[in-house]
């Protein structure tokens, strides 16, 4: 019966011995998987670095030049802010006009004068007002009547 025993003890130490070297085995294929992905990526971007960096700075030159604050919104923004400000100096000359022409009918008696006459129709005393329609322009679509 000891003999038995030592057998059975015997066969569990081969197979506990032989199950680490199993297991070693595969870490060391799946280490091997591994470490040879990772190098064959490294060769890959080695090879490709400097397409990659080619292609990054054209990406980022496209956008400072067609982005959204790029050079050509810049410009846009630039001719926009140019035609604003031509019209405020229009406007500015206009309120100028207006303001003369304000200042003048406040203190000046001939323009006073010219604005009742011809604004408002007034005459002096002893004055006549004739108004003279315009003849209305014959229209092109119409052909000129004959006598």
């Amino acid at each position: 019966m000891d003999y038995s025993v030592g057998r059975r003890r015997a066969r569990r130490k081969q197979i506990d011995v032989e199950k680490p070297s199993i297991e070693k085995y595969s870490l060391k294929k799946i280490d091997a998987t591994r470490v040879t992905f990772v190098g064959q990526m490294r060769s890959f971007l080695r090879r490709n670095l400097t397409w990659f960096l080619i292609a990054g700075l054209t990406l980022l030159v496209l956008q400072d030049i067609f982005g959204t604050h790029g050079v050509v919104a810049m410009r846009r923004s630039q001719e926009q802010a140019a035609d604003i400000q031509k019209e405020i100096d229009h406007l500015n000359e206009e309120n100028q006009k207006l303001q003369d022409h304000v200042k003048s009918l406040k203190s000046d008696p001939a323009a006073i004068e010219r604005v009742a006459r011809e604004d408002m129709g007034l005459a002096r005393p002893g004055e006549y007002i004739f108004k003279i329609q315009p003849k209305p322009a014959a229209q092109p679509d119409q052909p000129a009547k004959k006598p």
